[in-house]
């Protein structure tokens, strides 16, 4: 008796997510295709894009003959992922609603809902990421009979399961993937682990997904999209005057409409400048946003990075900070930043200052050690 496992793969109307559903359908697992929902809003065009991304979706899995189902988690993310947004915002920090989408949305509730109501033996996603155990025996299919779930035998291994970079680096979405829990790594399938984004669309086009080749690439804030940050921010906070403050001389060169629109490193876009001037600072009891001008003043560097909180997905914490109190890592706070060779020591650790919020902050930490290409 063949066993056929069950994958339930999360689409986004998007081609990564299409092709990853294809490749799993490929390898023989039995396939369902499920459309999340986490926001309500229509988009500032006044037409709502989750309606697009909802006949994209269905399609690929019109295409793929396997079964489709929508869920919607709008109030979760309001409450887990937005107004935590919100507050942090206002507390001067920038925090990364993508992270935090990532570990309450998808790899909770999705999860929870794709293994529990479904009855899945794993979930995929469309992420360009892969795990320590992509070459494991438990995401091999055999059609021969089993003498127990193989996926189970996954959930056994003692050994703790590691988040690597795939094979596109210029992809590499695991910074977005940083705060996910063991238990959901251990039973997530990244059909792209192995492949670049030039190589799925060759896919996506020889499969008939031609309809999503042409789909603008997500951008945005996770589940929202792309959209004029100031205005969409100062739709749920009130406006908060302030001044851009010159670091070199005190001088006011210009008004802003709130603080929490600005993170530090950021362009200051003040009107009546010649030159370029960039955030360094922000006062939240004064409003004041002090400005430094150039991109290499001396401002606008720091050596030292202090974070209050680390989440370790393999191991926690690591044995070699346990029994050295200092450990070798790579960081960055951002996805798309090269790597930076640095050194953890009780709690610190050196890079750039802090404007992050907590959950946000050297998320690559997070991944435990591996080999030196592949250390997150």
């Amino acid at each position: 008796m063949a066993v056929r496992r069950h994958v339930v793969c999360a689409l986004s109307g998007g081609v990564d997510s299409a092709v990853a559903a294809l490749l799993l359908k490929r390898a023989g697992y039995y396939v369902t295709g499920v459309l999340m929902k986490n926001w309500d809003h229509l988009e500032e065009r006044g037409a709502c894009a989750a309606e697009q991304d909802c006949e994209d979706a269905y399609r690929v899995c019109r295409t793929l003959d396997v079964p489709f189902h929508q869920v919607s988690y709008v109030k979760e993310y309001w409450n887990e992922v937005f107004s935590n947004l919100l507050k942090e915002y206002q507390s001067g920090r920038t925090p990364n609603p993508d992270v935090l989408c990532n570990k309450h949305i998808k790899f909770k509730h999705f999860f929870q809902y794709a293994v529990g109501t479904l009855g899945a033996d794993a979930m995929a996603t469309g992420h360009y990421a892969r795990t320590s155990q992509e070459d494991e025996e438990a995401f091999r299919r055999r059609d021969v009979p089993l003498p127990r779930p193989l996926f189970r035998d996954r959930f056994e291994i003692r050994n703790p399961v590691r988040l690597y970079q795939g094979a596109d680096r210029l992809k590499d979405q695991t910074f977005f993937l940083s705060q996910i829990s063991q238990d959901a790594l251990r039973r997530t399938l990244f059909p792209l682990a192995g492949l670049t984004k030039d190589f799925v669309k060759k896919m996506a086009a020889e499969a008939g997904f031609q309809h999503l080749l042409n789909k603008k690439e997500s951008m945005g804030i996770c589940f929202i999209g792309e959209r004029n940050f100031e205005d969409f921010i100062l739709e749920y906070l009130e406006p908060q005057p302030g001044n851009f403050v010159s670091v070199e001389d005190g001088k006011i060169m210009g008004t802003h409409k709130g603080w929490f629109t600005f993170t530090l490193g950021q362009r200051a876009r003040i009107g009546g400048q010649r030159d370029a001037w960039f955030v360094v600072d922000k006062d939240v009891s004064s409003r004041d946003v002090f400005v430094a001008p150039g991109t290499n003043h001396p401002a606008l560097y720091r050596d030292t990075l202090r974070t209050d909180r680390f989440h370790w997905i393999a191991e926690e914490p690591p044995a070699e900070l346990v029994h050295r109190k200092m450990m070798d890592c790579q960081f960055r706070f951002q996805h798309q930043m090269p790597l930076i060779c640095s050194a953890l020591q009780g709690g610190r650790v050196p890079g750039q200052r802090e404007d992050r919020a907590p959950g946000s902050l050297a998320p690559h930490l997070a991944a435990g050690p591996g080999s030196p290409e592949d250390r997150l």
